[in-house]
């Protein structure tokens, strides 16, 4: 990898394609399309989720990501109240319309599967006790692919 000198820029480069690298790898997708499905899924949730939690989630994030995060952001308007996973996924649609054609749902479980690994659980419990149940259970079924989930999780869903 080339340095640029500082270390700070060459680690969140290095941690931001290791996030994208894996979305990649379950889409089948490149780096582009996994660039453009991580910052809609992770915008998204910002705009979802009340504005402490929102920044606490940032924290979480590489620093090349938190930038993506943060784009086009307006707190005065948050949070959204998507109450179902249909209006959740049209967000996220909506996010994507005008880049390559990419299934919603299979991006948004790369995505939601991707932050679940590299972020605090606990941070990530936070963030999904504050979405709606039927968001929640979506979260938690993408992670229980992957038989990431606990059954305490899939109790605190019901």
């Amino acid at each position: 990898m080339a340095s640029s000198g500082l270390d700070v820029f060459d680690k969140t480069l290095q941690t931001t394609n290791i996030w994208l690298d894996g979305i990649m790898a379950e889409l089948g997708c490149d780096r582009q399309q996994a660039w453009h499905a991580l910052g809609a899924v992770l915008r998204t949730l910002r705009d979802r989720v009340p504005l402490e939690l929102a920044a606490h989630l940032s924290a979480q994030l590489p620093l090349i990501l938190r930038g993506a995060y943060y784009d086009q952001w307006h707190p005065a308007a948050q949070p959204e109240r998507h109450r179902t996973l249909d209006e959740f996924l049209a967000r996220i649609g909506a996010e994507l319309h005008g880049t390559r054609p990419v299934d919603v749902e299979a991006a948004t479980r790369a995505v939601l599967r991707t932050l679940s690994r590299h972020a605090d659980a606990g941070q990530i419990r936070k963030v999904m006790d504050a979405l709606p149940r039927e968001v929640r259970s979506f979260w938690l079924t993408a992670l229980a692919a992957n038989d990431a989930v606990t059954p305490a999780d899939r109790r605190a869903v019901s």
